[in-house]
């Protein structure tokens, strides 16, 4: 096969809801999963896309991630709800999540919605995009347990806290418009361009991470083999603080459990997150936040572009959203570059639920 393989986006959300079905889930849990796993790799974030499937089909086979489960509802305060995600599938429970908040938002004008115990929820962007389409602004802090430590703290020599991901989704001010979305790991790059760049063959780039030594390498196999490295916090002591916090609102008040000595036992990914959804026409004034944040992206946008950003494609000034915008609309005409390893472990894990690997290519047109 060769190194790489491009397939187009229907068809790879076909190949990836064959295998989810196989695997034991309803219709709507296929299709759910699917549609979001294709759409990170439409984004350009292939750490959150199907290469993400091989690992959700091996905790379903060891029953660490519950099939067909739904978001409990723990308590209900009105303006906040804590719900429990029982392990299900995280592109289920996080989208049924947000539905709840969404909806409460529009009754109440906020919502804070307490998540916790969900399987890997995936690209968090999603869950602002969710909101944004709805006409509501959202934050959202996440935390990760139940795996080891990957991300080593400012001034420390070993991983202590997972990539704690933060998202901002302003929705748009026009309805034909595109939301402002900030979606970031609080690590320089997330787990899973580790893993993209190590199925790829390539290094990462320098000053990311730093091996079981505490030196710095460009090596990614080094998260991968014992003893394991770590990777940086973006921005130093910045993005250390700032991952700091998405560890305590989403693994403390969540009701769920922080990264400490023990909480990664179960050795699957889970999830917990802390969202604040709000209504922005119960703030200033419905048109006043239109119209302050549209002249406040034309007006960023227009700064001319910087000598030092000439690259051939360069794009000049973006805002937070755009790039996956333009990713998007680049692999729907294009198709999807999947490398042969991730594909060829997409297969096994479609074989260990009984689909035949001639099945898996013809899905994907192959």
């Amino acid at each position: 096969m060769a190194a790489t393989v491009t397939i187009d986006a229907s068809a790879l959300r076909r190949a990836v809801r064959h295998i989810v079905l196989a695997g034991g889930s309803n219709e709507r849990e296929a299709a759910l999963v699917a549609d979001n796993l294709v759409l990170a790799n439409l984004s350009g974030h292939d750490s959150h896309g199907v290469g993400m499937l091989p690992a959700y089909i091996l905790a379903v086979v060891e029953k660490r991630l519950k099939i067909n489960a739904a978001p409990a509802v723990l308590a209900d305060h009105g303006a906040i709800l804590n719900l429990d995600g029982n392990m299900g599938y995280g592109q289920v429970i996080g989208h049924d999540a947000m539905e709840l908040g969404i909806r409460r938002a529009r009754e109440t004008g906020v919502c804070i919605v307490s998540l916790r115990n969900s399987h890997h929820i995936g690209r968090i962007g999603h869950w602002g995009e969710q909101c944004a389409a709805a006409g509501l602004l959202s934050t959202h802090y996440v935390n990760v347990v139940g795996r080891t430590p990957l991300v080593a703290p400012h001034g420390g020599s070993d991983a202590r806290f997972a990539t704690n991901p933060y998202c901002c989704a302003i929705p748009a001010t026009e309805p034909d418009g595109e939301p402002v979305v900030l979606d970031m790991a609080t690590s320089k790059i997330a787990m899973g361009k580790v893993r993209v760049a190590m199925n790829k063959g390539e290094q990462v780039a320098p000053d990311t991470l730093i091996d079981a030594k505490g030196t710095p390498t460009t090596e990614p196999r080094t998260m991968f083999d014992a003893p394991t490295g770590a990777i940086l916090a973006f921005g130093g002591h910045k993005g250390y603080g700032l991952a700091v916090i998405a560890e305590l609102l989403a693994g403390a008040f969540t009701g769920g459990v922080t990264m400490h000595e023990g909480s990664w036992a179960s050795g699957t990914i889970t999830n917990n997150m802390f969202s604040v959804i709000v209504d922005p026409a119960k703030l200033g004034g419905g048109e006043t936040w239109r119209r302050e944040v549209a002249a406040f992206v034309d007006y960023v946008k227009a700064s001319p572009p910087s000598p030092q950003n000439d690259a051939p494609g360069s794009n000049g000034v973006l805002v937070a959203g755009e790039p996956e915008r333009q990713m998007r609309r680049a692999r729907l005409a294009a198709g999807i570059p999947v490398d042969a390893t991730t594909w060829g472990e997409i297969v096994r894990a479609g074989e260990s639920v009984g689909i035949a690997a001639s099945e898996t290519h013809a899905a994907a047109g192959i």
